[in-house]
């Protein structure tokens, strides 16, 4: 008979922390008042397993030009992302975040793009796998 731990023991910490990391910095970012930040959405925060440093993973609406305000305007209120968290999670050390964004929406709009100029010069993209073959040799 295997007993399983009760709680949230039954996955590794750092994936419980990376959740808890995404909802403070989501919750915190959600409170400044920067124009900068724009259309500005937490994906996702992955911790190293030395606590050390956390990327925070990104996505914005906002035109590729704005890229640069925006990044100038997290490193600016990256101390109090850290603060928050210090506040929010029991954790011996705070660690150091980085931000990075988030390409998985650039890309599936590029591949519906390719796949778009696809039909447009050839006719229909199959959708599915070839209908099969007759196996009696018909």
């Amino acid at each position: 008979m295997v007993k399983r731990s009760s709680g949230s023991r039954h996955y590794p910490r750092t994936v419980r922390l990376n959740q808890l990391l995404h909802e403070i910095v989501a919750e915190e970012i959600e409170r400044i008042d920067d124009e900068r930040l724009g259309f500005f959405t937490v994906v996702g925060v992955e911790i190293e397993r030395d606590l050390r440093r956390a990327v925070v993973w990104y996505t914005t609406l906002d035109e590729p030009e704005a890229e640069a305000d925006l990044v100038a305007a997290l490193e600016e209120h990256r101390s109090r992302l850290q603060s928050a968290i210090a506040r929010q999670a029991r954790m011996k050390r705070t660690p150091e975040l980085t931000f990075r964004p988030d390409t998985v929406i650039a890309q599936a709009q590029r591949v519906e793009q390719i796949l778009r100029d696809i039909d447009d010069q050839g006719g229909p993209v199959p959708s599915g796998p070839p209908a099969p073959s007759g196996g009696d040799g018909s």
